[in-house]
């Protein structure tokens, strides 16, 4: 499948994202996964802050066996690849400046993906204040942008577009107080690169919201890990879309 174009194509769609360390075993996430495919999700993310890479990779072949729509990689370190999947989003972190998150991992990266048949697709990702210090803002020692600051978001957004980054990934972060404001969505939907949208969205309220202001992804992490019912929610609102 050709997640590039697949992502290109999809209007008002609904990402899940999974962290495999936040299951303490193989059976509990086989449970977890059995209720993501009930709810049929557009897409998948899998990655996480501190996860190994054995838990990784079993977490990536279940989910592939298990789930029906595109299972992507979001890795948060470059050790979290598996040619199970079927793509990667090659995230450079934009708006901070810490080399490593903007190149550096990456070229740690690049033994093991050249070697695998993996679709990489080039990724912006711009961290966006949601009130409250997220954990990829921590370990990458880099600063958010500010969530009023909606034409530093729209310059950064730009210069990661004309560096050749084929989607635009704004996050709050898990956990975040707050999701990213309507008005920033919409600037950054501006730029016409596809918009995914994460960080702080916990109601089908706000799904809607960020799907009009321009998002044409919007992922759900903790919310789902806090709630589990709230997989029927998300089930009932993307059916209701198509009425």
């Amino acid at each position: 499948m050709d997640v590039l174009k697949f992502l290109n194509g999809l209007k008002n769609g609904i990402a899940i994202l999974i962290d495999p360390d936040k299951f303490s075993s193989k059976d509990k996430l086989s449970t977890y996964l059995d209720k993501v495919s009930f709810a049929n999700p557009d897409i998948v993310f899998i990655g996480g802050s501190t996860v190994s890479k054995i838990d990784f990779q079993n977490c990536v072949e279940l989910s592939k066996e298990k789930i029906k729509a595109p299972i992507v990689i979001f890795p948060g370190a470059s050790h979290q690849l598996s040619e199970h999947a079927d793509a990667i989003l090659f995230l450079s972190l934009i708006s901070g400046r810490n080399p490593d998150y903007l190149i550096g991992h990456h070229i740690a990266a690049v033994s093991e993906l050249e070697k695998m048949n993996l679709q990489i697709i080039p990724t912006s990702y711009m961290l966006v204040d949601g009130g409250k210090k997220s954990s990829v803002e921590y370990i990458s020692n880099t600063n958010p942008i500010p969530k009023d600051a909606f034409s530093i978001a729209r310059k950064t957004a730009l210069a990661g577009k004309y560096l050749g980054h084929k989607v635009l990934y704004a996050d709050a972060g898990s956990g975040a107080m707050e999701n990213i404001s309507k008005e920033m969505i919409t600037i950054l939907s501006e730029t016409n690169s596809p918009l995914i949208v994460g960080g702080g969205i916990r109601s089908i309220e706000q799904i809607r919201g960020a799907h009009q202001a321009g998002a044409q992804v919007v992922v759900i992490g903790n919310k789902i890990e806090e709630d589990i019912n709230f997989l029927l929610d998300i089930k009932n609102y993307s059916l209701n879309l198509g009425l």
